[in-house]
């Protein structure tokens, strides 16, 4: 599972990469978290607002620090195939 943070390096964009690393240690979950700081790249995702969240190129959240239950959530979505949702009939992620 490649996630990626984007953000400037706040203060916000750092818990939130640690946070997604304690959730998916506390899961068994193996996570390859990046960090993304270029302005123009951030704005390649259509992400306005950081910290943004990026799962295996789909962007799941933008602006603030999740909480752990939506991480939860999307790890566990992701895993199962889809960002944190049922997958979908048809195959596919649901972002």
């Amino acid at each position: 599972m490649d996630i990626k943070v984007l953000g400037t390096g706040c203060t916000n964009c750092r818990a939130t990469i640690a946070l997604i690393e304690q959730v998916a240690k506390g899961r068994g979950i193996a996570v390859k978290v990046g960090k993304v700081e270029d302005i123009r790249e951030i704005m390649g995702y259509g992400v306005m607002s950081t910290p943004g969240v990026v799962i295996d190129g789909t962007v799941v959240h933008a602006g603030g620090v999740p909480g752990r239950e939506k991480i939860e959530q999307w790890l566990a979505g992701a895993s199962a195939g889809c960002c944190g949702t049922a997958k979908p009939a048809g195959g596919g992620c649901c972002g």
